[in-house]
């Protein structure tokens, strides 16, 4: 901003003697809490400076300086600091919609509690699987509790098949009174372990360890054959097409393994009527100027052996 409108000497920001300042207290093993609350207190008063010198360099320009990306950026980094102010002075750790990336800022903290990562950042997605096939009901960049969504689910699925479902296969977390409830008033079996000491009766609605097993297994060959948790678009969009699109990867994995092997029919003549036709269609109107342009349907047939 002061190269295009020089005026005085250019303001400083201290931008070294803050990054020192910082590098001492992240690259201390074990800094204490007041160690940790004087450094971020520092890099507050340098944040809070800066704002107030660009504000005074913004209002000396008749038409505002910055590109689209600067001005994002500008902006996104005032929330951050608003952010970092309102938990510094109430002495916490947690704000809402919190945001931990500058160039992500839709990115969000889940706890999950592993023992390898406490806490994972990215899209949070939900999948029911019918005979084989996935279906993406919800995703989010905020941590939800899946269980309070059973009836969406369920709702989700006789829309698209016009009738509920005879047995749902449903992990602990889903299994509280209300859905309980709610799925024996419309006639749906739960597999999943009853409330209280369980009866010789119940024991058949137990879920098996293995019946779990192809939804964690979806999870887990989109993870690694097709690289959901390694997705490197930056916009909240581009991401999430990124994995509905790895979904219908699955999808057509999956379709194309139900297809018969014996199939009887020359695949290579069928794409040579096809082939003539289209050329037909682009020669015939080039002999005849005034001839109108033919469109053909092309209709697959196929005779099982």
């Amino acid at each position: 901003m002061h190269a295009k409108s020089p005026q005085g000497k250019k303001p400083r920001t201290y931008r070294k003697v803050a990054r020192k300042r910082y590098l001492k207290v992240a690259q201390n093993k074990n800094p204490s809490r007041k160690t940790i609350r004087k450094g971020i207190k520092s890099q507050l008063q340098y944040l809070r400076r800066n704002f107030k010198t660009i504000e005074k360099q913004l209002n000396g320009f008749s038409v505002f300086p910055l590109a689209h990306r600067l001005q994002r950026k500008y902006w996104i980094i005032q929330t951050v600091y608003d952010q970092q102010q309102t938990m510094y002075k109430a002495r916490t750790h947690q704000v809402e919609d919190r945001i931990v990336s500058i160039d992500q800022p839709h990115v969000r903290p889940i706890v999950r509690g592993k023992a390898r990562a406490k806490t994972e950042f990215g899209a949070k997605i939900h999948l029911s699987l019918v005979d084989g096939f996935s279906f993406l009901d919800t995703i989010s960049w905020d941590a939800f509790n899946e269980g309070s969504h059973l009836k969406e689910y369920v709702e989700n699925y006789r829309k698209r098949f016009g009738f509920y479902p005879a047995k749902v296969l449903a992990d602990q977390i889903y299994c509280t009174r209300e859905n309980r409830k709610w799925l024996t008033d419309h006639g749906i079996k739960l597999a999943a372990k009853p409330l209280g000491r369980p009866s010789a009766k119940a024991v058949a609605n137990h879920v098996r360890p293995g019946e779990r097993n192809p939804i964690e297994g979806k999870f887990g060959q989109a993870k690694n054959g097709y690289g959901m948790n390694r997705i490197r678009a930056r916009l909240k969009n581009t991401s999430q097409s990124w994995i509905a699109s790895i979904i219908l990867v699955l999808n057509l994995v999956k379709l194309a393994g139900m297809a018969p092997v014996c199939l009887s029919f020359s695949a290579w003549e069928k794409w040579n009527e096809c082939l003539k036709c289209i050329l037909k269609s682009f020669i015939q109107p080039l002999k005849h100027k005034t001839s109108p342009i033919i469109e053909y349907g092309l209709v697959f047939s196929m005779k099982i052996a």
